[in-house]
Parts: C-alpha cells; structure tokens; sequence
C-alpha cells in the first residue's frame, strides 16, 4: 500500500536535519522516534526520544535502537542522519582523522543498522547519509569522502542483500546544507547556492516511504538551491 504510516527511527535528531526530518515524518502521519547524545525540546511533542553516547558502539546502539524499536512498537523504517566532516589536507592528516570520520559515518551506519535489522519485516526501508562530494574529492576533502564513500558502499551492498526480505536501503548525498554551524564555518560563501533542510526532510520522507517503493540500492544527490 502506498501511503502507509509507518514507524520510524531518526538518528541525529537533535541536529538541525534531524529536526526537520522528524518534523517532516510526523507531518506525514508517521510514528517517529528520535536518538541522539542529548533530547531537544524543539521536536515535536510526539516524537519519542532516546539517548544514546555512541551509536558507534554496537552495545549502545543497539540498547538505544531497542528502547526507540519498544516506544514505537516496532520498526518500518531507519534513517541514519548520524554524519561528521572534517576539513583537512591528507599531507596534514593523521591515522586518527581517518579512524575518527569512519567511525561517526560508517561505523555509527553499520552498528544501528545491524542493530534494527532483526526487528524490520517486508517493506521495511533504511535511508543514509552520504555526500555529494564523494562524485570527486577535492583539496582538504580525501579523509571524509573516503568515510561518506563507505556509506554508499554500505548502502549498495545492503540493498543487494537485503532484497530477498523486501528491504530497501538508500541514501541521499547532500552537498552544502543551509545551517546555523555552516554560515558561521563558512562566513564569506554564498548561502543561497545551499539546500535547505526543509528540501532534504522532503526527499528523506519520500524515500523512506512506499511511494519510492521502486528505488533500491541508490545514492540520490540532494543539491539544488531551490526551498
């Protein structure tokens, strides 16, 4: 059926993305339950909120997924905002930069996913985060495309694998989105070439739902200026 609510987990909900997907998803008519390091009053009243330190740590990921999988009364959907950048040269990086952005973006990926899969049935659907960058890694961007590429590497291996069970599993690739920390980051750039987290939430609400029934395996860039 198209247009069916379904229940949901937003990782990084307390983030400014993470927001208005949830906002966007309760809208929609879906059950939304939120996890991040810390609750945020701005989401809505009906989003269930769940903490969680690391959802790198499979322990913690999966105790967080647990309790959101429990306030829901089960899973139909998982999208993993959970994401770091890092600007730096590789010349001037270190083993740990590495280590850092894979962890927060493929590691903290594959642990709740790991950890929601049990609890998904047919027509379940997983969305990620990649990046737009990932297309060409330019100055100052190898350790953190290399981490968003292990995303989409993820992505596409688990769609292959999961669509015996009638799984789907996608993601995004934003490039610039308009928020509070990037105009402050990025003082001197023009904001108006940037997508508003509004647009993102729009995309992520269609792809996790059944109207995207069609789409499998994709990474979907998420650039225009537009809304």
């Amino acid at each position: 059926m198209t247009g069916q609510s379904k229940r949901i987990i937003v990782t990084g909900s307390a983030g400014v993305l993470g927001n208005a997907v949830a906002r966007g998803l309760v809208e929609a008519g879906h059950a939304v339950a939120g996890i991040d390091r810390l609750t945020d009053d701005r989401l809505p009243a009906t989003v269930h909120q769940c903490v969680a330190e690391d959802l790198a740590d499979p322990t913690l990921a999966a105790r967080a997924v647990e309790e959101a999988r429990a306030k829901l009364g089960g899973v139909d959907g998982l999208v993993h905002l959970v994401g770091g950048f890092e600007w730096v040269p590789v010349q001037d990086s270190s083993l740990a930069t590495w280590r850092s952005l894979f962890s927060i973006n493929v590691e903290t990926a594959f642990s709740t996913i790991m950890s929601t899969l049990p609890n998904m049935g047919e027509g379940a659907s997983i969305l990620c985060v990649s990046a737009a960058a990932t297309a060409s890694a330019g100055a100052g961007m190898g350790p953190y495309t290399a981490s968003k590429s292990g995303v989409s590497r993820l992505v596409e291996a688990l769609a292959v694998e999961l669509k015996p069970r009638k799984i789907r599993v996608n993601a995004i690739m934003p490039s610039i989105i308009d928020t509070p920390r990037n105009r402050a980051d990025m003082p001197d750039a023009d904001p108006s070439d940037w997508t508003s987290p509004a647009a993102v939430a729009d995309v992520v609400a269609f792809l996790i739902g059944d109207r995207s029934r069609a789409i499998n395996g994709a990474s979907i860039p998420v650039t225009n200026s537009a809304g």
